[in-house]
């Protein structure tokens, strides 16, 4: 058997890349070790850059229905006064989704593997271990075991996307190690579900507390969840009984009788900041938790992982259809690598801003915490760097890099809805009919601001290249430095 495309691993990573993949036709197999979804919550939550990749999907209605809009995050004492507050929009923020969107993530797991049951080209087989992955000059063998008769295959795959996560047996067999980024605590991790109201503000609490660290979170509409850093000697089985875990829930439930607070799960993670040394072999890419692991502070660990596949999707299936060249592979290491290491320094910051002891910790905590808004919790993450696919100038400020805003344009329809995951050249400029030819040419979508709209606003203006992802490829004065550029550097459909 042979296949374009296979990934290993069918938790979000690598369901939301088999997805992308499948919207540009491409013919992929998915092989996943469990039969089913894991029924247990995890990732709980993602910001409105990720929203916007489900809306590309079409599943924007979808995951609202089964996501609670949070209000952003207060950084509270010991005594659970607050230090700072960072709040998000509830409303659609510049990418057209609430900023901040917690959920369950079985019911998001379910929600994919559902839309790619419409998707052809896309098949997913569970109760299959992957069992070896080795490279030869055709492509790669997949060695793969059916968990439930033993039978052994191997399928051969022109690329191979390892979205198997911290374990991944991907990463092992390109020689790939997690480089430690210095951050490794224990946590009790705490599901709660009750139709109760705890009356508690709408967004997530972190306490900052040396002692006894806390997270608390609303999840859903009956769903919420704790997190209590871990003492020395401490473990789950600590607070299996609802008596001792009470002690730790109840300035969040005390006017709530115990009765109504079922248990859905108590569970021990170590929280930890690790990047793959490499996210790529030949033919092999490593996307999510294989390539990097971050800690949950800023809800950003899951958000990385469909980021990869965003970024990775489009160049793979331009290669794959010959509309890109093989070097278009190469920039999503040299964009997604620094990207995912900057989110993890800020999950790292707020970390510790939680959790260190001493005078260093007040300082963080009283001083640096309340001046953080801009940098931690603005939903705009880095920019990426420069690459054959970001063209920016080596110093001052540049577009290139940066998502383009999911507008509104004059016929209420978004840019996203345009593009339709095309490349795209918006422009203040009115083209003339030679630039109008070349774009056409290029199979771009054009996009005209007016000067009233958001994309004026954000442009000001000149010409910007906009590449299937969202991200801006480049950005100049006049649209006639940008046509050159952008049919050079690979304008396609």
């Amino acid at each position: 058997m042979r296949v374009p495309v296979v990934i290993v691993g069918a938790g979000p990573t690598g369901l939301t890349a088999a997805a992308l993949l499948g919207r540009y036709g491409i013919e992929c197999l998915v092989l996943e070790r469990w039969e089913s979804v894991y029924p247990q919550p995890r990732a709980v939550h993602l910001d409105d850059e990720v929203h916007r990749i489900f809306g590309r999907l079409g599943l924007a209605g979808e995951f609202a229905a089964i996501s609670w809009p949070c209000r952003g995050l207060r950084l509270l004492d010991p005594d659970l006064r607050v230090l700072a507050e960072f709040r998000r929009s509830p409303g659609g923020g510049r990418h057209g989704y609430p900023e901040a969107n917690m959920f369950d993530q079985p019911d998001l797991e379910h929600l994919l593997r559902s839309h790619l049951e419409t998707v052809s080209t896309v098949t997913l087989r569970g109760d299959t271990e992957v069992t070896g992955i080795r490279q030869d000059g055709t492509g790669v063998r997949v060695e793969v075991t059916d968990r439930g008769t033993g039978a052994r295959e191997t399928i051969h795959a022109d690329y191979v996307l390892g979205c198997d996560g911290a374990n991944s047996l991907t990463r092992t067999s390109i020689g790939a190690t997690m480089a430690d980024l210095k951050f490794d605590q224990r946590w009790l991790v705490v599901d709660i579900a009750t139709t109760a109201d705890l009356g508690q503000w709408g967004g997530v609490h972190q306490v900052c507390d040396p002692g006894r660290a806390a997270t608390y979170m609303r999840i859903g509409k009956t769903r919420y969840r704790w997190e209590f850093r871990l003492r020395p000697g401490e473990s789950a089985d600590d607070f299996s009984h609802l008596g001792r875990l009470h002690a730790l829930i109840v300035p969040w439930t005390k006017d709530i009788p115990a009765a109504e607070l079922e248990i859905v799960r108590v569970a021990e993670y170590t929280f930890r900041a690790q990047l793959a040394d490499r996210w790529r072999d030949r033919r092999v890419f490593l996307l999510g938790d294989a390539a990097h692991l971050t800690p949950p502070f800023i809800g950003q660990g899951m958000g990385a992982g469909l980021r990869d596949a965003a970024n990775l999707a489009w160049k793979l299936a331009g290669v794959i259809e010959g509309t890109l060249p093989a070097s278009a592979l190469d920039t999503y290491e040299a964009e997604r690598k620094p990207h995912a290491r900057a989110m993890i320094r800020r999950a790292v910051l707020v970390g510790k801003a939680m959790t260190e002891g001493g005078r260093f910790g007040d300082l963080i905590r009283r001083v640096v915490a309340p001046r953080l808004n801009g940098r931690v919790l603005d939903s705009a993450t880095p920019a990426l760097r420069r690459t054959d696919l970001v063209v920016r100038p080596r110093f001052g400020r540049s577009l290139a890099g940066r998502l383009c805003p999911n507008a509104r344009l004059d016929d209420g329809s978004r840019f996203d809805d345009v593009a339709g995951g095309r490349f795209a050249v918006v422009t203040t400029i009115t083209p003339s009919e030679t630039e109008r030819a070349a774009i056409r040419e290029s199979g771009a979508v054009l996009v005209t601001t007016r000067r009233s709209g958001e994309l004026h606003r954000w442009l000001r203006t000149g010409a910007a290249v906009v590449r299937p992802d969202g991200t801006v490829l480049s950005a100049d004065t006049g649209l006639s430095q940008s046509l050159p550029r952008f049919t050079a550097e690979g304008g396609y459909p």
